[in-house]
């Protein structure tokens, strides 16, 4: 199947729904590749539309067990003072569509990568040599029109006027109002409240992650509006 093939099939799989991001980091109670798999099935009861899975491991684990389409990222050490980095190498993007991802995400902002490997390059190679859709995570808008990513996403977002439980409504009206590729939402979606105001505006899908997949936070943003951690 050519890219555009999967492009047209995914968009219309991922349409008004929602995309469960089912990834952990070291330390985490949850970080491990069954427990991920665990999350990918709670996701298909739940209605997921997809899911988004981070290394070629988590994604051949979970395609083997849940039929849903997989965005597939892969965290690696930054090479900047910005941390990890999304997906920075085409080979890193080529294990996972060998996994069996069938979207790759990764960072198309102007940070440096490894072997000084080009992100418009990694984008184009991406959708011709592995015939896979790409979606940009973006920072700012530049960021979305930086490549020829098939579809944009406000990821990696960091809006000062917002806190940790809003998602930047600015920079998700600025990427639909100012270009033409697809938008999947994502990050600090926490109430349905918020996933209906950005359908209303006209994202194409919304991607949740913590507000799911991260029970020690969802049980301390109901601590914090307990009786008792207000008396503290």
């Amino acid at each position: 199947m050519s890219k555009d093939e999967k492009l047209r099939q995914l968009l219309k799989q991922f349409d008004g729904g929602i995309i469960i991001s089912c990834q952990s980091k070291p330390g985490d109670p949850t970080h491990s590749t069954e427990f991920m798999g665990v999350f990918a099935e709670c996701a298909l009861m739940g209605g997921a539309s997809g899911l988004r899975v981070n290394s070629a491991q988590d994604v051949a684990y979970i395609k083997k067990r849940v039929d849903l389409p997989i965005i597939g990222i892969w965290k690696r050490p930054g090479l900047d003072e910005h941390g990890i980095m999304i997906t920075p190498t085409f080979e890193d993007a080529r294990q996972l569509v060998e996994a069996g991802a069938d979207l790759i995400a990764l960072d198309t902002t102007a940070r440096r990568r490894q072997n000084d490997e080009n992100v418009i390059e990694i984008v184009q190679r991406i959708q011709e040599d592995l015939q896979t859709p790409v979606m940009a995570d973006c920072h700012i808008f530049e960021d979305a029109i930086r490549t020829s990513a098939d579809i944009v996403a406000p990821t990696l977002s960091l809006n000062d006027e917002s806190d940790e439980y809003t998602p930047d409504f600015a920079f998700i009206e600025a990427l639909i109002q100012k270009q033409p590729k697809p938008v999947i939402a994502e990050g600090r979606f926490w109430d349905p409240e918020n996933v209906s105001r950005a359908f209303a505006m006209g994202v194409h899908a919304i991607v949740i992650g913590s507000a799911v997949t991260r029970p020690w936070l969802i049980t301390e943003r109901y601590v914090r509006a307990s009786r008792k951690y207000q008396q503290l």
